[in-house]
């Protein structure tokens, strides 16, 4: 798979990117600061280490991230409902609010890679969409595509495995990100790392890009059944489903910013 790690100044359509990505920048800073505070990154001593840390862990992801049955339930699991990680013990969490849990989520991540795979994605093409977009728009934009890849997987997994599982990471936003780039920039020349020509940098084009990211990511839902195992089993899964969902999702959602914005107000009725 190609790496994207730069969005070269003045590829959009000829014009430079905006001077400071104020939400992009910020969205990489919070994200990065949760999980540094948090007992995956392995730095808070709160949280104890080795196995103690393992299941910590667990519990906070339980406690901060979403799953599918509660929010569709509207209600946290009962016990006997909860996936028991092997060696740990996970209790109900009777305060959590599901629906809140949909953008909690949004800031939690499982690992190092998971949080870096992800920051990377965001610092590369989440500056061209904020230009686009403007910083308020942007805001929401990102929110309301990761709710809504949230809520489509729990929707496709209601009768499944992972409903009881545990959902975290902001792919769900990222992917609309990667999607709101595409409609927007389709031809500009992203500078991408390939594994397999020893991490070469090369500049290809953001549809070819983004498209082959796409398409790994359809066909992970096509050969493994909505989700890929990311972690042990009974534990959180890579779920590519929700990147599929806030791909397609973020392209829509550009695309009708962009049809509302060449259609410009409209004014009052004419009067005779």
């Amino acid at each position: 798979m190609a790496i994207p790690v730069l969005d070269p100044t003045g590829a959009r359509d000829g014009r430079p990117a905006v001077p400071v990505p104020v939400v992009t920048y910020a969205l990489i800073a919070l994200n990065t600061l949760v999980f540094l505070l948090g007992p995956a990154a392995g730095l808070n001593p709160l949280y104890g280490s080795g196995q103690a840390r393992v299941c910590a862990e667990q519990r906070y992801e339980q406690r901060w991230g979403v799953i599918p049955a509660e929010l569709l339930e509207h209600r946290p699991l009962e016990a006997g409902r909860i996936v028991q990680p092997e060696s740990c013990v996970l209790a109900p969490t009777p305060g959590k609010s599901p629906v809140l849990s949909v953008l909690s989520s949004l800031f939690v991540h499982a690992s190092w890679l998971h949080l870096v795979g992800n920051m990377l994605f965001l610092y590369v093409f989440g500056a061209g969409v904020e230009e686009r977009l403007g910083r308020a728009r942007f805001v929401l934009f990102y929110l309301t595509v990761g709710a809504l890849a949230t809520y489509g997987y729990a929707i496709a997994e209601v009768h499944s495995a992972d409903s009881t599982r545990v959902l975290v990471g902001a792919s769900g936003a990222i992917a609309g990100v990667l999607g709101g780039y595409l409609r927007l920039y389709p031809k500009a020349r992203v500078t991408t790392l390939v594994p397999l020509l020893l991490f070469l940098p090369l500049r290809f084009p953001a549809w070819l890009v983004l498209g082959l990211w796409f398409a790994l990511q359809w066909w992970s839902v096509r050969s493994a059944g909505f989700a890929g195992t990311e972690r042990p089993p009974g534990w959180t899964s890579v779920a590519y489903l929700v990147h599929v969902i806030g791909f397609a999702a973020g392209f829509l959602f550009t695309w009708a910013a962009r049809a509302a914005a060449r259609r410009g107000p409209v004014g009052p009725p004419a009067t005779g």
